[in-house]
């Protein structure tokens, strides 16, 4: 068995996957914006439990980044990323360039727009961002042509806008949730950690910790709308800018105020210069 072959034309990708599949593998994609660590790695190794054969993807995708947010800084780290996949047990890497998957270049580009989901918290504070998304998420899985695809809870309604789409254009791609790696402390994993300072990285847990309480406060019954605003005020004192802190059902519409059933409590907040998301399932 051959180790981890890298790719940068999409010809070669195409007839390796092909070969794979006239033997009768399953393939898996992996898509990610390398700077790769645990959490990424955990992707890979979910998986081979669903696939035979797994692509993972690279590419800084400028179309899901904002006029003021990070793209030209966000880490590469290549090397690291292609060692580490290979470790996780992972079988091809796709580095796609920008011309390869944006051919007519980024303002000819044909885009995918999913609506109604992408209009509340991330899109709401990120427009355009969702769109982004969806756009080269598309354009992955016609150049993978993948089984299945791995995607991360942490963003959780990136996950939520990926099921839309698929299932409304119908691609033939099973979608698998992969649970949040964290940190012992709680924080989750995430590549803008080490944009945190040294001040700053202990005190990101916090995220984790109002996550929690939102939670065994909504189990306690105590009303949403107090729950939340408790979030946000409890976070400032922190020292974090809040964009959002709510409590949702799994599709991301508002709960009724009394009812029990699924929830989930999503946070968005600013430590510093760094943006960190994260979110908490649970039943009431």
């Amino acid at each position: 068995m051959r180790g981890l072959e890298t790719f940068t034309g999409l010809d070669a990708l195409r007839a390796r996957i092909d070969d794979w599949k006239r033997a009768g593998l399953r393939v898996a994609l992996v898509p990610t914006m390398g700077n790769l660590h645990a959490g990424h790695h955990s992707l890979v190794e979910l998986a081979l439990q669903h696939a035979d054969r797994v692509v993972a993807s690279v590419f800084v995708n400028p179309t899901q980044f904002g006029p003021n947010e990070d793209f030209a800084r966000y880490p590469r780290t290549p090397e690291g990323d292609a060692a580490g996949l290979e470790a996780a047990g992972c079988h091809a890497l796709w580095l796609p360039s920008v011309e390869t998957t944006y051919p007519f270049g980024i303002e000819g580009a044909v885009r995918v727009g999913v609506p109604g989901v992408t209009a509340v918290l991330e899109g709401a504070h990120r427009p355009g961002h969702f769109d982004g998304v969806a756009t080269v998420v598309a354009r992955l899985f016609n150049q993978v042509r993948p089984d299945v695809a791995v995607f991360g809870r942490k963003d959780y309604q990136q996950l939520a806008v990926i099921r839309y789409m698929v299932r409304e254009l119908a691609f033939p791609v099973e979608i698998v949730p992969a649970p949040i790696l964290r940190e012992p402390d709680g924080l989750a994993m995430s590549s803008r950690n080490q944009y945190l300072s040294a001040d700053e990285r202990p005190r990101a847990a916090e995220i984790h910790t109002v996550l929690q309480a939102m939670r065994e406060g909504a189990r306690a019954g105590r009303p949403r709308f107090e729950l939340e605003a408790w979030a946000e005020q409890h976070l400032a004192a922190a020292g974090f800018e809040v964009d959002y802190a709510v409590v949702r059902r799994p599709d991301l519409s508002e709960p009724p105020e009394y009812g029990n059933g699924a929830r989930v409590a999503l946070i968005a907040a600013r430590l510093g210069r760094t943006r960190l998301i994260d979110n908490l399932e649970f039943e009431v």
